[in-house]
């Protein structure tokens, strides 16, 4: 594989030139290696939605359903499927609220932050094996590239709440 260099057509876009195709680039190219690196041993079976609630009832500890509907963009009905499926499985456990019995949070078990661990690592890995296939150039690009990758994660989506 070559290293990008400025020249090839289209590799660098030029920051005024980043328009509607570029920007369909980037989306394609970020959710195909999601998607790919959704495919996973670890995941033990797990759909992708299934994973992703997991991994947001881990991240953000006792999460009430509501708020865990919002944040996966799920409707109420398949979110509470969903985790009734995670509660079967034991890797999330469903609490009433103190507060409002009617109401309810999610929690992670043990077994469910173990899980979410192995499929963490072993995205990781398998992401750095790719990483480490790539020319020293095509690495320090990739490099530069998080802080500007990460700033977009965190603004994409902020205009809708």
């Amino acid at each position: 594989m070559n290293a990008l260099s400025p020249t090839d057509a289209g590799a660098i876009v030029e920051l005024e030139e980043f328009d509607a195709e570029a920007a369909d680039r980037l989306r394609a190219a970020i959710g195909k290696l999601s998607r790919r690196l959704r495919t996973t041993v670890a995941s033990g079976g797990l759909t992708a939605s299934q994973t992703s609630v997991l991994f947001t009832v881990v991240r953000r500890g006792p999460v009430g359903l509501s708020e865990l509907a919002e944040v996966e963009a799920m409707n109420p009905t398949m979110l509470s499927r969903m985790t009734a499926q995670l509660c079967e499985l034991g890797l999330i456990r469903r609490e009433p609220r103190p507060d409002d019995r009617r109401a309810a949070t999610v929690v992670a078990t043990a077994a469910g932050r173990r899980l979410r661990r192995r499929v963490h690592v072993e995205r990781t890995r398998v992401l750095s094996e790719y990483v480490h296939g790539l020319e020293e150039a095509e690495r320090e690009a990739l490099l530069l590239a998080i802080p500007a990758l990460e700033l977009l994660a965190g603004r994409v989506g902020e205009r809708s709440r």
